[in-house]
């Protein structure tokens, strides 16, 4: 199994704290990879809130060929911050010439574009440089989106923070998703780790999808670019998310309903039986196989937890108003915050939702027997 750590918090974070927080859990993942979302964001990037800024690993080569993609867009840099390991990697990382993070100006020719038309635009970028990338190995893209870093690589998560120095000043969030341990169902690749993104919507996963295959399938087939990739049966968890806000639009409680449905006979009991029934066969294709415990991140900032119905992969959640944080175990939370609220502590089961907004205030707890509140 792996590990996974979430926290959300007034002050910006350095991503040290969710890397502590694996560390402290880490006889339950095998110390083989990394992967780091982050969003809400303080340090220098602050001040760049609605520019889109690009995160990944590239190679001199990259730097050369994503240059002249860019420019050719009238896409300018406004920031950068390059992170370039003057040291031997940690034993089992592989050498990169740089992990990039840089922010970027809209084309003058974007301006009065819709949000939708400019999502559109960003999301095809991100697409068409990993397609260059794959051809040679020269680019990793994981996220071309605005207040939105992501760092990947193969290792101790420790090991990795103090190789590429983490600990900086410049970076940190308010929202911060880590998980710790590599792809070990399909081939060791920096796009199989979680967290995964698209459009705003993050998920990571402990566990494992067996009914990957025909989600996959259902979802490549709705004729939309970014539902591709999936070299790890957890990234459709992001691509369900995304689905139901964006083109259902409804909200989270509709995807935890997806995802897990209630069974036949207890849809009878339910107020919303004839919504759900309609909803449970719409999107039969979508319901996960578990073992699964799924943290995820909204546009909004919100921070949730749920449960597949086998509940066989713990999580936590737990803090204090203006600091909460969400863990695959105990000893992550107590790590990261050891004084909190013990009203404010809870553990989400099979029929749970768990969420924090961006107000940070409470733990809102919402049960899949209650009313759809179409919660966003």
């Amino acid at each position: 199994m792996c590990r996974l750590f979430a926290i959300t918090s007034n002050e910006p974070l350095s991503p040290m704290v969710a890397l502590r927080a694996l560390d402290v859990m880490k006889e339950g993942h095998d110390g083989s990879g990394v992967g780091l979302f982050m969003t809400d964001l303080g340090g220098d990037l602050e001040q760049f809130r609605g520019s889109p800024i690009l995160s990944g690993v590239f190679s001199q080569e990259g730097i050369k060929r994503l240059d002249r993609y860019m420019m050719e867009l009238g896409l300018l840099t406004k920031f950068k911050l390059s992170i370039r390991p003057a040291k031997e990697p940690p034993e089992g990382t592989p050498k990169r010439d740089v992990y990039l993070i840089r922010v970027y100006e809209y084309p003058f020719e974007w301006e009065g574009l819709s949000e939708a038309e400019i999502a559109a635009r960003l999301m095809r970028i991100r697409i068409d440089l990993r397609r260059l990338g794959e051809q040679d190995g020269s680019m990793m893209v994981f996220s071309f989106w605005p207040d939105t870093i992501m760092i990947k690589e193969v290792g101790d998560p420790l090991a990795i923070a103090e190789y590429l120095g983490l600990d900086r000043k410049s970076l940190k969030a308010r929202v911060i998703m880590a998980q710790g341990r590599q792809n070990t169902n399909y081939a060791v690749t920096l796009y199989a780790c979680h967290p995964f993104f698209l459009q705003g919507f993050a998920t990571m996963t402990n566990g494992e999808n067996t009914a990957f295959g025909p989600i996959r399938d259902y979802l490549m087939s709705r004729g939309f670019p970014g539902y591709a990739g999936y070299q790890s049966d957890s990234e459709v968890f992001t691509h369900i998310l995304h689905y139901t806000a964006n083109r259902l639009g409804l909200g989270i409680d509709a995807y935890k309903h997806i995802i897990t449905p209630l069974k036949d006979e207890e849809l009878t009991r339910h107020p919303d039986s004839a919504f759900l029934r309609r909803l449970k066969h719409g999107c039969r294709f979508l319901t996960i196989d578990g073992p699964n415990c799924v943290i995820g991140c909204l546009p909004d900032k919100t921070l949730f937890m749920v449960h597949d119905s086998k509940k066989l992969r713990p999580g936590v959640v737990g803090g204090r108003p203006g600091m909460f944080a969400f863990s695959s175990e105990m000893c992550g939370l107590d790590g990261a915050i050891p004084v909190r609220e013990g009203n404010c502590e809870f553990q989400p089961m099979k029929y749970d939702l768990a969420c924090v907004d961006a107000s940070r205030m409470e733990v809102r707890r919402w049960s899949q027997w209650e009313p759809c509140t179409h919660l966003h």
